[in-house]
């Protein structure tokens, strides 16, 4: 893009490419053998702590006779793109442009099991991360017909609940989770 044997300044070639003058000279170099050292130890940690942040890996790393602060850590981190893995806020925010259905069960008297069935996902800390809780349970009741643990928020975890449920219970008049209501007459044969 910048080239240097052209007649137009390089400073005129850097301001038509929205770039800065001080990267057109700007030489890379590589990590240092101690830096190295410091990101093989910061990648087996981070395998190990998935949900440690810098100020974590620091104290683990300054705890193994690495001189190290936060910082650098944090930089070093942002260089092998690691990240801690934690709950993000909003996570039941909806995506724009994600259709919103009117909540249509606010009056509907539940008069008997198997007339609407809700299912929902929770997260629960545990001392190296996450795992996640799905549970189907019968309205009338308040009974727990099926659930499952999974350490990912993948949907197999979920679908196998779900399935347990119909299997034991059969098929409710409604399935009511938060993205949307389900009746009987919408389920597959």
């Amino acid at each position: 893009m910048i080239d240097r044997s052209h007649g137009l300044p390089l400073s005129r070639q850097a301001e038509e490419l929205g770039i800065s003058r001080g990267s057109l000279y700007y030489q890379p170099h590589p990590a240092s053998a101690a830096d190295l050292a410091i990101m093989r130890r910061m990648d087996e940690l981070h395998l190990e702590f998935p949900f440690a942040g810098s100020r974590m890996l620091r104290d683990l790393l300054n705890a193994e006779g690495f001189t190290v602060g936060r910082l650098h850590v944090s930089t070093l981190m942002k260089r092998m793109g690691l990240e801690a893995l934690y709950r993000k806020p909003n996570t039941s925010k909806p995506a724009p442009g994600h259709q919103i259905y009117p909540y249509l069960l606010r009056k509907l008297p539940v008069m008997r099991p198997n007339q609407v069935w809700a299912m929902d996902i929770t997260y629960i800390p545990m001392a190296r991360g996450f795992v996640y809780l799905a549970a189907v349970v019968d309205w009338f009741s308040r009974r727990v017909l099926a659930w499952r643990l999974s350490i990912t928020l993948e949907a197999a975890f979920c679908i196998e609940a779900l399935e347990e449920a119909l299997a034991r219970y059969g098929r409710p008049e409604i399935f009511n989770t938060d993205s949307q209501k389900i009746t009987a007459s919408s389920w597959a044969a």
